[in-house]
């Protein structure tokens, strides 16, 4: 703890390179594989093929992609691109399947009702069967979160920056104290967008809110009434 006291500023500048490297995949992943997803939904086998396809891409080990993409796409180990597309890919591999299992929840009485007041399936799509499926996006947005956070922190083994970089210096000077810092901070990390992601979902689901309250005041009245008899 007396390490990271006495390095806050540059525990700070680690953060803030260690949120880019990690967020950034996370919103490109998000923007290709929602799409993606609610594109294959429907089609038994391009959702079996993408289903493979993202399974395959996600057993390849995470220092092993960064390796090799230089040699796909022109860019360098050590450059940020190299880690965000990296990154990107495994977060849309993951995302492409949670997408379509966070539609099939939306319930079928709701698409009918939907589809009977006139929405047409594109505009469907968009404003009633996306929004339904938040609660479980959320879920595994959360999941994929801390994993990128995990594999930018992995990466420091060959140079990548972030917070990492204080256990591979930590462990060259014998400096416990300072992999513990990095410890300490990437959990914190860890935490703090794990908590704004559940909030970003609850404001974006104010009808889960309300639904809610009754609930609780049911819960609540039913011993009072209880024991009015």
């Amino acid at each position: 703890m007396q390490y990271l006291f006495t390095h806050l500023d540059n525990a700070w500048a680690l953060t803030i390179i260690h949120l880019r490297l990690s967020m950034v995949p996370m919103l490109l992943g998000l923007l290709i594989a929602v799409p993606l997803g609610a594109f294959v939904q429907r089609t038994t086998i391009l959702r079996r093929v993408t289903t493979v396809t993202s399974s395959i891409i996600f057993t390849i080990p995470s220092l092993a992609l960064f390796v090799v993409l230089p040699l796909i796409i022109p860019t360098r180990i050590l450059d940020e691109a190299n880690v965000i597309v990296a990154l990107t890919l495994y977060t849309t591999a993951l995302l492409v399947r949670a997408v379509p299992e966070a539609l099939d929840a939306v319930p079928g009485q709701v698409r009918d009702a939907a589809t009977a007041v006139g929405y047409r399936p594109l505009t469907r799509m968009l404003k009633v069967d996306l929004p339904l499926s938040i609660p479980v996006l959320v879920a595994s947005l959360r999941v994929i979160a801390v994993t990128n956070i995990s594999m930018v922190a992995v990466g420091s083994v060959i140079g990548i920056g972030g917070l990492g970089s204080w256990f591979t210096m930590g462990y060259q000077t014998n400096k416990s104290g300072q992999i513990v810092a990095g410890i300490i901070v990437l959990l914190l990390l860890a935490a703090v967008i794990d908590v704004l992601i559940v909030l970003v979902g609850r404001l974006a689901t104010p009808w889960e809110r309300a639904a809610r309250k009754p609930r609780r005041r049911a819960v609540v009245a039913a011993p009072v009434t209880g024991g009015a008899r």
